[in-house]
């Protein structure tokens, strides 16, 4: 054998990362050590796989090529070895997770417990990023399953709903609005709509809800829900929040009033993974469980909870 395993990993970080200290960093490796490694291998194969500089590292035709293949057979081990570990007990070992941020700080530390109580064997290794990028690395392989919203483009991806999470209006409560029960889009948008920023699913699951133009929209961008909020209770527009944010993110009422909306809207919370996944059984069976665990949670904390006029 020309190379090893490891060898293999440190060339596919190499060819992700572009440079030397972070992908030794992905691979939690010194610099010195995958640099070494890489050069052993390019002279067991008789051929260059990358072309360093002090600036840049650039692929060569061949490391493409090799690239390629590598990563494929590191997807087909880690498909085998989940194969194997499917065998002993279901969801026994790492099962690497991704979840968006406007899911993340309040389903994954309840999903977290959900599967320390009922699959005991298995460690989840948690990533927070946005949609798209969520979706590229899980089509890389370098995730299990994702905890998303189901309006998003899944392409090929698997999925299954877990529950609906109906979204609330949010505006300041101070403003006449807040008098009422329940708020109409068109009164939603009559002051401007604030969103997150570009590459969050939720902007554009809000926009699609109100049936907003570029019009209606506000010229602030808030980088996550905590900031959008803050600008409602400052007076600078309205936006719509989800259900499931509201008493992690709405603790004053003083400031911030959350009312149903006339015309119901919600997104669809569900878990998703790559068709054709080695642990795709494993995988609905978690589903499954969320399902219950998540969705039966989300009515009773609903029903606690009530609407809260003023």
């Amino acid at each position: 054998m020309l190379f090893t395993l490891r060898q293999l990993e440190y060339v596919v970080a190499l060819a992700k990362h572009r440079s030397f200290r972070e992908a030794a960093e992905a691979c939690c490796v010194s610099q010195p050590s995958l640099s070494v490694q890489i050069a052993q291998l390019e002279t067991a194969l008789g051929t260059r796989l990358f072309e360093r500089s002090p600036k840049r590292v650039v692929i060569t035709s061949a490391g493409e090529e090799f690239v390629r293949r590598a990563a494929r057979a590191l997807t087909d081990l880690e498909q085998l070895e989940g194969m194997a570990r499917s065998r002993r007990k279901p969801l026994a070992g790492e099962l690497r997770l991704g979840a968006i941020p406007t899911m993340a700080p309040f389903l994954v530390p309840r999903l977290v417990e959900l599967v320390k109580s009922q699959f005991p064997e298995c460690r989840l290794l948690l990533t927070e990023d946005t949609t798209a990028r969520l979706l590229r690395r899980l089509d890389s392989g370098e995730l299990d399953v994702l905890l998303i919203a189901m309006e998003s483009e899944l392409g090929i991806c698997e999925a299954t709903p877990l529950f609906r999470d109906p979204f609330l209006a949010a505006l300041p409560a101070a403003h006449p609005l807040a008098e009422k029960a329940t708020i109409t889009f068109e009164e939603l948008l009559g002051d401007g709509l604030l969103l997150l920023e570009d590459g969050h699913c939720l902007s554009a699951q809000v926009r699609s809800a109100c049936g907003a133009s570029s019009s209606h929209i506000g010229d602030f961008r808030a980088g996550s829900l905590v900031t959008l909020l803050q600008m409602v209770a400052l007076g600078h527009g309205h936006t719509l929040l989800p259900e499931m944010a509201r008493d992690a993110l709405a603790r004053d009422p003083a400031q911030v009033a959350l009312r149903p909306l006339a015309v119901p809207a919600y997104r669809t919370v569900g878990l998703a993974w790559r068709r054709g996944h080695s642990r795709a059984a494993e995988l609905r069976l978690l589903a499954e469980a969320a399902a219950r665990g998540l969705g039966t949670q989300k009515k009773a904390d609903g029903k606690r909870a009530g609407p809260r006029p003023r």
